[in-house]
Protein backbone atom coordinates (compact mmCIF):
# COMPACT_ATOMS: atom_id res chain seq x y z
CA UNK A 1 0.00 0.00 0.00
CA UNK A 2 0.88 3.65 -0.38
CA UNK A 3 0.08 5.38 2.92
CA UNK A 4 0.09 9.11 3.63
CA UNK A 5 1.02 9.92 7.23
CA UNK A 6 0.91 13.20 9.09
CA UNK A 7 2.60 13.35 12.47
CA UNK A 8 4.97 10.68 11.21
CA UNK A 9 8.04 12.12 12.94
CA UNK A 10 6.40 12.04 16.38
CA UNK A 11 6.30 9.34 19.05
CA UNK A 12 3.40 7.28 17.71
CA UNK A 13 4.12 8.24 14.10
CA UNK A 14 7.54 6.61 14.26
CA UNK A 15 6.02 3.38 15.61
CA UNK A 16 3.42 3.43 12.84
CA UNK A 17 6.07 4.06 10.19
CA UNK A 18 8.19 1.16 11.44
CA UNK A 19 5.21 -1.20 11.42
CA UNK A 20 4.07 -0.18 7.93
CA UNK A 21 7.52 -0.52 6.39
CA UNK A 22 8.03 -3.89 8.11
CA UNK A 23 4.93 -4.97 6.19
CA UNK A 24 6.36 -3.57 2.91
CA UNK A 25 4.05 -0.57 2.69
CA UNK A 26 5.41 2.74 1.37
CA UNK A 27 4.93 5.63 3.81
CA UNK A 28 4.77 9.24 2.65
CA UNK A 29 5.39 11.41 5.72
CA UNK A 30 4.13 14.99 5.71
CA UNK A 31 6.47 17.46 7.39
CA UNK A 32 7.17 21.18 7.36
CA UNK A 33 10.89 20.46 7.15
CA UNK A 34 11.57 17.62 4.69
CA UNK A 35 15.22 18.69 4.37
CA UNK A 36 15.81 17.52 7.95
CA UNK A 37 15.20 13.92 6.91
CA UNK A 38 16.60 11.61 4.27
CA UNK A 39 14.31 9.48 2.18
CA UNK A 40 14.99 5.79 2.64
CA UNK A 41 13.51 2.59 1.28
CA UNK A 42 9.72 2.72 1.68
CA UNK A 43 9.81 6.12 3.41
CA UNK A 44 9.50 9.48 1.63
CA UNK A 45 9.20 12.93 3.24
CA UNK A 46 6.79 15.43 1.67
CA UNK A 47 6.58 19.14 2.49
CA UNK A 48 3.26 20.51 3.77
CA UNK A 49 1.79 23.45 5.70
CA UNK A 50 4.22 25.97 4.22
CA UNK A 51 3.51 28.75 1.73
CA UNK A 52 5.22 26.90 -1.12
CA UNK A 53 4.03 23.37 -0.34
CA UNK A 54 1.82 21.41 -2.75
CA UNK A 55 2.04 17.88 -1.36
CA UNK A 56 -0.61 16.49 -3.69
CA UNK A 57 1.74 17.04 -6.65
CA UNK A 58 4.40 14.81 -5.05
CA UNK A 59 2.17 11.90 -4.12
CA UNK A 60 1.26 8.70 -5.96
CA UNK A 61 -2.19 7.14 -5.82
CA UNK A 62 -2.85 6.52 -2.14
CA UNK A 63 -4.53 3.59 -0.46
CA UNK A 64 -4.83 5.13 2.99
CA UNK A 65 -4.29 8.33 4.98
CA UNK A 66 -3.35 8.49 8.66
CA UNK A 67 -3.67 11.84 10.45
CA UNK A 68 -1.79 12.04 13.76
CA UNK A 69 -0.66 15.65 13.46
CA UNK A 70 -1.04 18.12 16.29
CA UNK A 71 0.81 19.83 19.10
CA UNK A 72 1.56 17.28 21.83
CA UNK A 73 -0.69 17.53 24.87
CA UNK A 74 2.39 16.63 26.95
CA UNK A 75 4.19 19.85 26.03
CA UNK A 76 4.22 22.65 28.58
CA UNK A 77 1.67 24.00 31.01
CA UNK A 78 -1.87 24.32 29.69
CA UNK A 79 -2.33 28.09 29.68
CA UNK A 80 -4.67 29.73 27.20
CA UNK A 81 -1.90 30.11 24.61
CA UNK A 82 -0.90 26.45 24.78
CA UNK A 83 -4.50 25.22 24.64
CA UNK A 84 -5.10 27.33 21.54
CA UNK A 85 -1.95 25.83 20.00
CA UNK A 86 -3.14 22.29 20.76
CA UNK A 87 -6.59 22.94 19.30
CA UNK A 88 -5.59 25.00 16.25
CA UNK A 89 -2.81 22.61 15.21
CA UNK A 90 -5.31 19.74 14.99
CA UNK A 91 -7.90 21.73 13.07
CA UNK A 92 -5.32 23.15 10.64
CA UNK A 93 -3.71 19.78 9.94
CA UNK A 94 -7.05 18.03 9.42
CA UNK A 95 -8.28 20.79 7.12
CA UNK A 96 -5.13 20.35 5.03
CA UNK A 97 -5.60 16.56 4.97
CA UNK A 98 -9.11 17.13 3.62
CA UNK A 99 -7.78 19.54 0.97
CA UNK A 100 -5.15 17.03 -0.13
CA UNK A 101 -7.73 14.23 -0.40
CA UNK A 102 -9.97 16.45 -2.52
CA UNK A 103 -7.04 17.37 -4.77
CA UNK A 104 -5.97 13.83 -5.58
CA UNK A 105 -6.89 12.21 -8.88
CA UNK A 106 -7.59 8.92 -7.11
CA UNK A 107 -9.40 8.93 -3.75
CA UNK A 108 -7.82 6.89 -0.93
CA UNK A 109 -9.99 4.19 0.59
CA UNK A 110 -9.66 5.14 4.24
CA UNK A 111 -8.69 7.93 6.63
CA UNK A 112 -7.60 6.98 10.15
CA UNK A 113 -7.81 10.15 12.23
CA UNK A 114 -6.47 10.49 15.76
CA UNK A 115 -8.67 11.38 18.72
CA UNK A 116 -8.52 10.56 22.44
CA UNK A 117 -10.43 8.95 25.29
CA UNK A 118 -10.80 12.47 26.67
CA UNK A 119 -13.89 12.47 24.43
CA UNK A 120 -15.67 10.71 27.31
CA UNK A 121 -16.54 12.34 30.67
CA UNK A 122 -14.31 11.53 33.65
CA UNK A 123 -15.82 8.98 36.01
CA UNK A 124 -14.68 6.59 38.73
CA UNK A 125 -17.67 4.28 38.23
CA UNK A 126 -18.77 4.25 34.58
CA UNK A 127 -17.44 2.07 31.80
CA UNK A 128 -17.23 3.60 28.32
CA UNK A 129 -17.27 1.87 24.95
CA UNK A 130 -17.76 3.29 21.47
CA UNK A 131 -21.51 2.85 21.95
CA UNK A 132 -21.55 5.19 24.96
CA UNK A 133 -23.57 8.32 24.23
CA UNK A 134 -21.95 10.52 26.88
CA UNK A 135 -19.28 12.99 25.96
CA UNK A 136 -17.19 15.15 28.23
CA UNK A 137 -17.10 18.88 28.77
CA UNK A 138 -14.16 21.23 28.81
CA UNK A 139 -11.15 21.79 26.62
CA UNK A 140 -9.94 18.27 25.88
CA UNK A 141 -13.39 16.82 25.20
CA UNK A 142 -14.36 19.70 22.92
CA UNK A 143 -11.10 19.34 21.02
CA UNK A 144 -11.83 15.65 20.42
CA UNK A 145 -15.42 16.31 19.37
CA UNK A 146 -14.44 19.03 16.88
CA UNK A 147 -11.47 17.02 15.58
CA UNK A 148 -13.61 13.97 14.83
CA UNK A 149 -16.35 16.10 13.28
CA UNK A 150 -13.89 17.71 10.88
CA UNK A 151 -12.29 14.38 9.93
CA UNK A 152 -15.68 12.87 9.15
CA UNK A 153 -16.07 15.41 6.33
CA UNK A 154 -13.86 13.09 4.27
CA UNK A 155 -16.88 10.80 4.01
CA UNK A 156 -18.29 13.31 1.52
CA UNK A 157 -15.42 12.31 -0.80
CA UNK A 158 -16.27 8.61 -0.53
CA UNK A 159 -13.57 7.89 2.06
CA UNK A 160 -14.15 5.44 4.93
CA UNK A 161 -13.30 7.39 8.09
CA UNK A 162 -12.24 5.91 11.41
CA UNK A 163 -11.43 7.95 14.52
CA UNK A 164 -8.90 6.34 16.86
CA UNK A 165 -9.65 7.37 20.45
CA UNK A 166 -6.26 6.79 22.04
CA UNK A 167 -5.68 6.18 25.70
CA UNK A 168 -2.34 6.96 27.35
CA UNK A 169 0.26 5.53 24.96
CA UNK A 170 3.13 3.92 26.84
CA UNK A 171 6.70 4.20 25.58
CA UNK A 172 10.09 4.46 27.27
CA UNK A 173 11.34 7.79 25.94
CA UNK A 174 8.24 9.68 24.78
CA UNK A 175 4.64 10.29 25.73
CA UNK A 176 3.40 10.50 29.32
CA UNK A 177 5.24 7.50 30.80
CA UNK A 178 8.69 9.08 31.28
CA UNK A 179 7.14 11.83 33.44
CA UNK A 180 5.14 9.25 35.38
CA UNK A 181 8.21 7.06 35.92
CA UNK A 182 10.58 9.86 36.98
CA UNK A 183 9.39 10.10 40.63
CA UNK A 184 9.88 6.35 41.00
CA UNK A 185 13.39 6.54 39.58
CA UNK A 186 14.06 9.26 42.19
CA UNK A 187 12.66 6.97 44.93
CA UNK A 188 9.70 9.33 45.37
CA UNK A 189 6.86 7.54 43.59
CA UNK A 190 3.42 7.18 45.12
CA UNK A 191 -0.32 7.50 44.75
CA UNK A 192 -1.52 10.51 42.73
CA UNK A 193 -4.45 12.29 44.44
CA UNK A 194 -7.09 9.73 45.49
CA UNK A 195 -5.61 7.02 43.28
CA UNK A 196 -9.12 5.92 42.32
CA UNK A 197 -9.12 7.70 38.96
CA UNK A 198 -8.95 5.37 35.98
CA UNK A 199 -6.09 5.27 33.51
CA UNK A 200 -6.87 3.71 30.14
CA UNK A 201 -3.51 2.86 28.62
CA UNK A 202 -1.99 1.04 25.64
CA UNK A 203 1.52 -0.09 24.65
CA UNK A 204 2.85 1.92 21.71
CA UNK A 205 3.25 -1.22 19.58
CA UNK A 206 -0.40 -2.15 20.07
CA UNK A 207 -1.42 1.42 19.24
CA UNK A 208 0.46 1.19 15.94
CA UNK A 209 -0.99 -2.26 15.25
CA UNK A 210 -4.51 -0.89 15.83
CA UNK A 211 -3.98 1.77 13.17
CA UNK A 212 -2.86 -0.79 10.60
CA UNK A 213 -5.80 -2.98 11.62
CA UNK A 214 -8.21 -0.08 11.01
CA UNK A 215 -6.77 0.37 7.52
CA UNK A 216 -7.07 -3.29 6.62
CA UNK A 217 -10.45 -4.01 8.25
CA UNK A 218 -12.97 -2.65 5.77
CA UNK A 219 -15.90 -3.02 8.17
CA UNK A 220 -14.35 -0.72 10.77
CA UNK A 221 -15.85 2.75 10.50
CA UNK A 222 -16.40 5.60 12.93
CA UNK A 223 -14.86 5.79 16.39
CA UNK A 224 -12.83 2.98 17.91
CA UNK A 225 -11.10 2.99 21.28
CA UNK A 226 -7.36 2.33 21.18
CA UNK A 227 -6.87 1.15 24.74
CA UNK A 228 -5.76 -2.11 26.30
CA UNK A 229 -8.62 -4.30 27.54
CA UNK A 230 -7.45 -3.93 31.16
CA UNK A 231 -7.49 -0.29 32.31
CA UNK A 232 -6.12 0.37 35.79
CA UNK A 233 -6.88 2.76 38.60
CA UNK A 234 -4.05 5.22 39.13
CA UNK A 235 -3.00 3.68 42.44
CA UNK A 236 -2.66 0.20 40.91
CA UNK A 237 -0.90 1.66 37.89
CA UNK A 238 1.67 3.31 40.13
CA UNK A 239 2.17 0.20 42.21
CA UNK A 240 2.75 -1.87 39.07
CA UNK A 241 5.17 0.71 37.68
CA UNK A 242 7.09 0.69 40.96
CA UNK A 243 7.38 -3.09 40.91
CA UNK A 244 8.65 -3.16 37.32
CA UNK A 245 11.22 -0.44 38.11
CA UNK A 246 12.06 -2.08 41.46
CA UNK A 247 11.28 1.17 43.26
CA UNK A 248 8.99 1.91 46.23
CA UNK A 249 5.48 3.27 45.90
CA UNK A 250 5.16 5.36 49.02
CA UNK A 251 5.13 9.17 48.70
CA UNK A 252 1.65 10.47 47.72
CA UNK A 253 1.25 13.36 45.29
CA UNK A 254 -1.65 15.58 46.45
CA UNK A 255 -4.08 16.77 43.82
CA UNK A 256 -3.88 20.46 44.75
CA UNK A 257 -0.12 20.48 44.19
CA UNK A 258 -0.53 19.01 40.71
CA UNK A 259 -3.18 21.62 39.89
CA UNK A 260 -0.78 24.37 40.94
CA UNK A 261 2.06 22.86 38.92
CA UNK A 262 0.19 21.86 35.76
CA UNK A 263 -2.92 24.04 35.57
CA UNK A 264 -5.71 22.55 33.46
CA UNK A 265 -3.26 19.90 32.23
CA UNK A 266 -3.57 18.27 35.68
CA UNK A 267 -6.88 16.79 34.46
CA UNK A 268 -4.80 14.23 32.52
CA UNK A 269 -3.78 12.57 35.80
CA UNK A 270 -6.44 13.76 38.27
CA UNK A 271 -9.40 12.71 36.12
CA UNK A 272 -9.82 9.57 34.07
CA UNK A 273 -12.16 7.22 32.29
CA UNK A 274 -12.47 3.44 32.20
CA UNK A 275 -12.51 2.91 28.43
CA UNK A 276 -12.75 -0.51 26.78
CA UNK A 277 -11.78 -1.37 23.17
CA UNK A 278 -15.06 -3.06 22.30
CA UNK A 279 -14.87 -2.45 18.55
CA UNK A 280 -11.33 -3.77 18.21
CA UNK A 281 -12.17 -6.87 20.23
CA UNK A 282 -15.35 -7.57 18.29
CA UNK A 283 -13.42 -7.25 15.01
CA UNK A 284 -10.85 -9.80 16.19
CA UNK A 285 -7.89 -7.54 17.01
CA UNK A 286 -5.24 -9.33 19.08
CA UNK A 287 -3.34 -7.31 21.68
CA UNK A 288 0.33 -8.09 22.14
CA UNK A 289 0.27 -6.47 25.58
CA UNK A 290 -3.19 -6.74 27.18
CA UNK A 291 -1.79 -6.70 30.76
CA UNK A 292 -0.07 -3.67 32.27
CA UNK A 293 2.76 -5.55 33.98
CA UNK A 294 3.76 -7.23 30.71
CA UNK A 295 3.57 -3.93 28.82
CA UNK A 296 5.75 -2.09 31.33
CA UNK A 297 8.18 -4.96 31.61
CA UNK A 298 8.59 -5.00 27.81
CA UNK A 299 9.25 -1.27 27.82
CA UNK A 300 11.84 -1.29 30.61
CA UNK A 301 13.53 -4.64 30.05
Amino acid sequence: MNVLLSGGTGFLGQAVTNLLTENNHHVYILTRNPDKYKNKPLVSYIEWLTDSAAPESDLPDLDAVINLAGESINNGRWNDTQKKKIYDSRMEATEEILRIIRSLDSTPSVLVNASAVGYYPPSETKIYTEQSSERGEGFLAQTCVDWEKKALLAQDEGVRVTCARFGIILGKKDGALPSMALPYKLMAGGTVASGRQWLSWIHHKDAAKAILFAIEEDSLEGPFNVTAPNPMRMKEFGQTLGKVLNRPHWIPAPGFALKLALGDKSALVLEGQKVLPKVLQEKGFEFEYPALHDALYAIYS
